[in-house]
């Protein structure tokens, strides 16, 4: 089990925070999301250790942006 936080620019709401996470749960191993949008923070668990690139694609394709560095 893994667990990892990002940071994501750009989300305002709980909408944006459905949003991230339906398409976060798209990511094969993904076994929870939770979203805190005040700090604008996705704390993502898995099966194993996730490629950033493929949380970044999950983001972007939610409409917002995963901050460098995360």
């Amino acid at each position: 089990m893994s667990a990892s936080t990002y940071t994501v620019s750009g989300m305002a709401c709980g909408h944006c925070a459905g949003f991230v996470t339906e398409e976060i749960e798209t990511i094969a191993g993904v076994t929870g999301v939770a979203v805190d949008v005040e700090n604008g923070t996705v704390t993502v668990t898995s099966d194993e250790v996730l490629d950033v690139a493929v949380v970044r694609a999950a983001v972007e394709e939610a409409g917002y942006e995963l901050v460098p560095g995360t």
